[in-house]
């Protein structure tokens, strides 16, 4: 599917000021080549402060420069959700995997928020979901839902329940998990979230369902929300996602590939949200049905 294109907008840092504008883009934007970068700036496709800008300028920070990227067809996605429950202020729909939640990686249109906003042009997305990861998102409809949804999320007072398969079989029947998650260096995208030692306190509990030895299904219940974190700590266990093609025992990424998180290959489903309605502050439990190869036998 082609799109429209996209502006993406960005400050300059600190880090950026005084770097040349190709260099800058070079670096933190690897999808592209600098040849290919250089082509944008001359093509006018590259603007800071809204004015045309040469390759060896040197940029200043504060300032704001836009890339204008032109058309582009979108890799093919599952487009199709199913709406789990639906009022005047909150949405949970059910996720396909192999769709991304939000823009990002090369995907606008093919993503569930766009999807979702074509039936709720109101819906906005409280938190998102790893393209390869099925099941419930929530949307939020109104601007008390946004706000208060989010002081939740932040507060931690958000229960979150996912399946997973696993490589291997956990020594006990429930383990705790806390793992400090932060960026490392990642040969195509600059840096990756993983496991590492001057990360974010991160928390996960994973209990041991039912095993041949071989894999495990196991469900894990999040605490905090850093980006990958299932995958990452199940990782740094010892009980990688079983197909996962990015994260090796211990939680750091395989060396020597191009793999990116959005690569898929592994099983892992949202199974339950529990939260506070924002406007009636009634509980409220959603619940996906898994798919057959995350059911227990």
């Amino acid at each position: 599917m082609d799109n429209q294109g996209f502006a993406y907008r960005e400050q300059i840092g600190a880090p950026g000021h005084g770097v040349a504008v190709l260099d800058y883009l070079s670096a933190r934007y690897r999808h592209s080549t600098a040849a290919q970068w250089e082509a944008y700036i001359h093509a006018g496709l590259v603007r800071v402060d809204g004015q045309s800008i040469r390759p060896a300028a040197r940029l200043r920070a504060g300032q704001h420069l836009v890339w204008h990227r032109p058309p582009w067809r979108e890799p093919e996605a599952p487009r199709g959700f199913a709406v789990l429950a639906v009022d005047a202020d909150v949405l949970a729909v059910a996720k396909p995997a192999g769709l991304a939640s939000i823009p990002g990686g090369g995907f606008l249109v093919n993503t569930l928020s766009s999807c979702v906003r074509e039936r709720y042009p109101d819906a906005t997305a409280v938190h998102r979901l790893g393209r390869g990861t099925s099941g419930v998102m929530l949307f939020a409809r109104s601007d008390v839902a946004r706000r208060r949804l989010a002081r939740d999320w932040r507060a931690g007072e958000v229960e979150r329940v996912y399946r997973a398969r696993v490589d291997g079989r956990p020594d006990r029947g429930e383990i705790a998990i806390a793992t400090p998650i932060g960026p490392v260096p990642h040969r195509v995208l600059g840096t990756v979230h993983a496991a590492s030692p001057t990360g974010r306190p991160s928390r996960s509990v994973v209990r041991l369902l039912e095993s041949d030895g071989r894999t495990s299904l196991v469900e894990v219940t999040i605490a905090t929300g850093r980006p990958h974190q299932i995958r990452i700590h199940l990782a740094a266990a010892g009980h990688p996602l079983s197909g996962d093609p990015l994260y090796e025992p211990g939680g750091t990424p395989r060396a020597g590939t191009g793999v990116v998180p959005g690569d898929g290959g592994y099983l892992l489903h949202a199974l339950r949200l529990g939260f506070r309605h924002p406007v009636s502050g009634a509980a409220r439990v959603v619940e996906c049905g898994p798919p057959a190869a995350l059911r227990c036998r």
